[in-house]
């Protein structure tokens, strides 16, 4: 299973990010939560700090691109092998940056990955 950490998490239950953690636990990956309010979702805390957290396999963006720069190094120094862009979070700024760092990324739905068995 893939360590995942959501960057934008919400305990509001109609946020995507919500949705995206809910499924990836029901799918039995791990998650780690950076967001901008203290708060704890299915017995998880959403950090608002950027800690460093340890063998994260995929980082899934819920933050839009005009509020993605405070995050660039912090992706960077995560070493994850991948970073979803979801819908309205995509950014060639940041794309590139990954790339550069050998991070490989894609532009995809983390609830669509899920539900059809592509994550």
């Amino acid at each position: 299973m893939k360590r995942t950490l959501i960057i934008g998490a919400s305990s509001n239950p109609e946020r995507y990010s919500y949705k995206a953690a809910e499924k990836l636990l029901k799918y039995g990956h791990e998650i780690k939560l950076v967001g901008l309010r203290p708060d704890t979702i299915f017995e998880h805390t959403i950090e608002t700090e950027h800690k460093q957290f340890e063998n994260i396999d995929t980082v899934t963006l819920y933050v839009g691109p005009q509020n993605q720069h405070v995050y660039y190094d912090y992706i960077i120094s995560l070493k994850p092998k991948r970073v979803i862009f979801n819908p309205g979070t995509e950014n060639p700024e940041l794309q590139s940056l990954l790339k550069a760092k050998g991070i490989e990324y894609e532009e995809a739905c983390t609830l669509v990955l899920l539900g059809t068995n592509q994550y």
